[in-house]
């Protein structure tokens, strides 16, 4: 399908160095790689969103060259991006055929039926008439799927499908992605999850530094192979399965953290619990657990919570204006609409918590100040490219993350919430987080995360709450509970 594909931008930057790629039809091929590896850039080339700079697109056997996306998705290629463009304000029905064309707005009774059959060929459905902006980030993934799904496409490019997706809603998109060449249709799966990589695909492709660094078939791989093609070197254990003991860490200390009878109508139910000085605290539950709730209500960017929130013994007023000032901080799970300002240099990201520091009597902005403040988080962060001025947008996904923990690393921050600070990212970049948590804990602030991986979740924290139903059920010590017993816990298969 590609053949020396190249891609170098206006700025000097070639993402892409000769890059073959060949999907055959009715298969599932794997595309792995770090962040900032080119796969985003690969996935855009062969979706007709950028052209390349040099090399061959063939595509069922001819030459061809894409002018856009509308002239790729006709050819048969629908495209499934991390962040799909939905639009939140219309319903399930009317997202899932938005590109149709004619009046079918007018007559959504004969786009229902259509819409049945793609929930049964995924075995998944959602209310025909919810506002998109209503539903979970996992549903609204879903909605994208079905979208591309609407065009009946030759190949299925799927961008990071489950990043943020529950346990159970991850088997319906394997299922669905099972089922898709056996009607023909070839599906190119991006994801750092490498367990999906290895069970789901025939083929898969690495790529390193815009290169292809192994292309073979996933039969003769094993998982540590995979990961040393991607990083260039082999992880640690822990890193590399998530499983095992947490990484040691300091003596815990005093209560940073104190939560009391926190509640919120339809999320949080009478949540109460301490997070020590130099202690990680993870959150375990399934999609729509309330675990995401819980985060936000102590941070105050839930309007409707209720409770008691100590930081320091100091309780903090219902804001995340005073949340930040007693030293909260939030990453939040959608780091590109809530945890980032899009158009934005990574430096002003970067300052963004910290502007009374860096200016002149807390009124006037000093850019040097705040540029040198950026400076050193983009290095101390190793985010690439390692400059500031870099436009947020332009970011990897692990870069982007990155990026938004820079923002609360020199505000005075003693509790940072982090809400799937390691989705969508390559193991690299899942490591250089972990380090950082475990670093942050060493200095003697207080974590508390949520992870959909669970495996993941034990390999950093030192206890682990269970929720279900907006509420905690259950408190295991990382080093002596399993990931089944937590997702036992969490599904309510064990009390």
């Amino acid at each position: 399908m590609l053949d020396g594909v190249t891609k170098v931008f206006p700025n000097g930057t070639r993402a892409l160095r000769g890059v073959d790629l060949a999907v055959s039809a009715g298969t599932v091929h794997g595309l792995v790689g770090a962040n900032g590896a080119g796969k985003s850039t690969l996935i855009k080339i062969m979706s007709g969103a950028l052209p390349p700079t040099a090399g061959r697109i063939a595509w069922r056997g001819r030459e061809t060259r894409w002018h856009g996306p509308g002239m790729a998705l006709q050819a048969g290629i629908a495209t499934v991006h991390q962040h799909s463009p939905l639009v939140p304000t219309l319903s399930v029905l009317e997202n899932v055929f938005l590109s149709s064309r004619g009046a079918w707005m007018w007559k959504a009774a004969g786009k229902t039926a259509e819409l049945n059959r793609l929930f049964d060929a995924v075995g998944y459905a959602l209310p025909a008439d919810q506002l998109v902006g209503d539903l979970s980030i996992g549903d609204r993934q879903m909605v994208s799927i079905l979208q591309a799904l609407s065009q009946n496409p030759a190949l299925l490019i799927l961008d990071e499908p489950t990043a943020s997706l529950s346990v159970s809603e991850r088997e319906v998109v394997h299922a669905a992605v099972r089922n898709l060449p056996q009607s023909g249709t070839s599906v190119i799966y991006v994801s750092h999850l490498l367990d999906e990589i290895m069970s789901l695909t025939e083929v898969v492709t690495i790529l390193r530094d815009g290169r292809v660094t192994l292309d073979e078939p996933t039969a003769e791989l094993s998982k540590d192979r995979l990961i040393s093609a991607i990083v260039g070197k082999p992880l640690l254990r822990t890193e590399q399965s998530g499983q095992g003991q947490p990484a040691a860490n300091v003596q815990a200390g005093p209560p940073l953290l104190e939560v009391t009878g926190l509640n919120s109508p339809g999320r949080v139910a009478g949540v109460s619990f301490t997070v020590a000085a130099g202690e990680v605290v993870g959150l375990a539950g399934l999609l729509g657990s309330g675990r995401s709730e819980i985060l936000h209500a102590v941070f105050g960017s839930d309007a409707a919570a209720r409770g008691m929130v100590r930081v320091g013994g100091n309780p903090v007023r219902r804001s995340p204006a005073r949340a930040v000032r007693a030293g909260l901080a939030l990453v939040p799970e959608d780091r590109a609409k809530q945890g980032l300002i899009p158009g934005w240099e990574v430096w002003r990201n970067i300052t963004l918590a910290a502007l009374p520091e860096d200016s002149w009597r807390g009124m006037f902005p000093r850019q040097a100040a705040e540029l040198r403040r950026a400076q050193s988080a983009v290095e101390s962060l190793s985010i690439n490219p390692p400059t500031p001025m870099t436009v947020v947008d332009q970011l990897s996904g692990g870069n982007a993350q990155k990026t938004v923990f820079g923002k609360w690393l020199y505000g005075g921050v003693k509790v940072l919430l982090l809400d799937e600070p390691t989705a969508g990212i390559d193991v690299g970049a899942k490591r250089d987080i972990q380090l950082l948590i475990r670093q942050l804990t060493r200095n003697g602030n207080a974590v508390v995360v949520v992870d959909s991986e669970f495996g993941e979740l034990l390999a950093i924290a030192d206890r682990v709450l269970v929720v279900r139903q907006g509420r905690v059920i259950a408190e295991r010590d990382a080093r002596r509970t399993s990931e089944m017993e937590l997702v036992a816990l969490a599904s309510g298969l064990s009390a």
